[in-house]
């Protein structure tokens, strides 16, 4: 998830131009397209939330032919192979039908999503990416979870852009 340092994903008209950043951190470091492209090549299979999806199909669709897994309790349809819709328990599509299948499922939506996988305890790990910006309103990045959750920072990378990266590994609460 990529949020501005005031904890948004989105101005309030869902637009991310903020995503672009003018800053430079003379320190920071600058991925390559190879090392991009061999990142996004162990993602074995994409879950998102609809609004994601149809924001991501306005884009440009930068999900390829991987599996793609949208829930929603909308009536939607794609004319692409790789995504299929799924409305139901989380936790089924996760444990029972997803985690037997594919090794690295990445989770890639808004507030609304990421609650329903830190509350069901579907997360292994989050990594967030804040952006040199506060825009003061728009889409908060979580919205009221209800409960703590214990994390460990496990990497953390500052960007030339001025990006800065957290990865954190979810501690396991003992709860099924």
């Amino acid at each position: 998830m990529v949020a501005s340092l005031d904890g948004f994903i989105a101005k309030m008209d869902n637009s991310v131009s903020w995503l672009e950043s003018t800053d430079h951190y003379e320190p920071g470091i600058t991925l390559s397209d190879g090392e991009i492209a061999t990142f996004l090549q162990g993602i074995d299979c994409y879950v998102m939330g609809s609004r994601t999806y149809e924001h991501a199909l306005k884009l440009g669709w930068p999900y390829g032919e991987v599996p793609v897994i949208v829930l929603s309790s909308r009536a939607l349809s794609s004319e692409r192979k790789n995504v299929r819709f799924f409305s139901g328990d989380l936790k089924v599509l996760v444990e029972d039908q997803l985690k037997p299948q594919y090794h690295n499922i990445w989770m890639a939506g808004g507030a609304k999503l990421t609650k329903s996988f830190i509350l069901h305890d579907l997360a292994d790990r989050i990594i967030v990416s804040i952006m040199p910006v506060i825009l003061g309103d728009g889409i908060p990045f979580f919205d009221f979870i209800g409960q703590e959750r214990r994390l460990h920072l496990s990497d953390v990378k500052a960007y030339e852009d001025g990006m800065v990266e957290l990865s954190y590994q979810f501690l396991r609460t003992g709860k099924s």
